[in-house]
């Protein structure tokens, strides 16, 4: 498994620092509760859907600088990811497209097209606390991870599942374990916690502002913050959404990659 390096860093997903979202542990799950994978499922397929397209703000906060932009996204599954980003401006027109396994980035100021090896899959994205995987999507929870349900907690007033997810061995993953919260009346994700190999939490992820989107009660804005650099967060807001829609097959091609607008 290869960690993500610590440098700072969505778009984008994810990486967030809003005031630390406390939990409490309760009881152990009972014959009552849902399957660990039905929470896991319901709660991805929520924020995922079977296709996605939409707009989405990043502001990037360090003790240095404060850096912002705003990016068109569209996605199929874990499969097909391409993102092409509006502002700012030194930085329009820069793409990414995610094919299976492969992913490439193009800068049209220089025209050049670079090859995302999977080893860099867990780096930066833009220089924001989210990494490559997360903008394009390409793991799964419900795929890569095995999960157990340790009962239900409390996160800011709101009672949820708490699911503890295992990288499978055979799953090509930067995480070895999540503790993900998920609420329990809507399935909503509240918070994810991220843990390297030597079970140091290195990454925490806060979802929160939950609106309606795209027909969906989703969160709309996701933030993420390190542990080791408390200074340092990404705010990633969701502009608009719609999910489960029919996306032009040429969007998801080295073509559009590379073609200037």
């Amino acid at each position: 498994m290869t960690q993500r390096l610590p440098s700072l860093s969505l778009l984008v997903c994810a990486v967030l620092l809003m005031p630390f979202v406390g939990t409490t542990a309760t009881a152990h799950a009972t014959d009552d509760e849902p399957s660990a994978e039905t929470i896991v499922q319901n709660a991805e397929e929520l924020m995922r859907g079977d296709s996605q397209q939409g707009t989405y703000r990043m502001k990037v906060i360090t003790p240095d600088y404060e850096r912002e932009m705003t990016f068109d996204f569209w996605a199929e599954g874990n499969d097909k990811t391409f993102i092409r980003i509006l502002e700012p401006s030194r930085d329009r027109g820069v793409t990414y497209l995610k094919l299976g396994t492969e992913m490439w980035n193009h800068v049209p100021r220089i025209d050049r097209t670079v090859r995302i090896p999977p080893s860099m899959m867990m780096q930066s994205w833009m220089g924001s606390n989210f990494t490559n995987d997360d903008l394009a999507q390409a793991s799964s929870l419900v795929e890569d991870y095995e999960q157990e349900l340790l009962g239900r907690t409390e996160v800011n007033g709101t009672e949820a599942f708490h699911v503890e997810l295992t990288a499978r061995p055979d799953a090509a993953v930067a995480w070895e374990k999540l503790h993900y919260f998920v609420a329990v009346d809507t399935f909503i994700p509240l918070r994810a916690e991220y843990f390297d190999e030597r079970g140091d939490k290195v990454r925490i992820m806060r979802f929160d502002e939950v609106g309606e989107m795209g027909g969906r009660t989703i969160p709309q804005v996701m933030e993420v913050t390190e542990p080791d650099n408390p200074g340092e967060k990404t705010r990633l807001e969701l502009v608009d959404m719609q999910f489960n829609i029919d996306i032009d097959a040429s969007i998801f091609t080295r073509r559009n990659l590379e073609r200037s607008r």
